[in-house]
């Protein structure tokens, strides 16, 4: 099952900050967020906290929402 979730593309909002990091976060999985030391840092870093939220996720039963594909 993570493998299905990890091919799904979930929108990333990422948000400079005033001291120069970045803020990551995927909406759709609630509270899935990070920040870095440049915008490449925090989406690398978000996509580690993507593995462990939807990780989490499964092994505690929580829904995991899916992005919804425009057509």
């Amino acid at each position: 099952m993570l493998d299905y979730y990890l091919s799904l593309t979930y929108p990333i909002e990422l948000i400079p900050d005033e001291d120069g990091y970045w803020f990551a976060q995927i909406p759709l999985l609630t509270g899935c967020m990070t920040q870095g030391a440049s915008r490449e840092e925090a989406l690398e870093m978000i996509d580690e906290a993507k593995v462990l939220w939807l990780e989490t996720a499964l092994a505690e039963g929580i829904e995991i929402p899916e992005p919804v594909v425009a057509r």
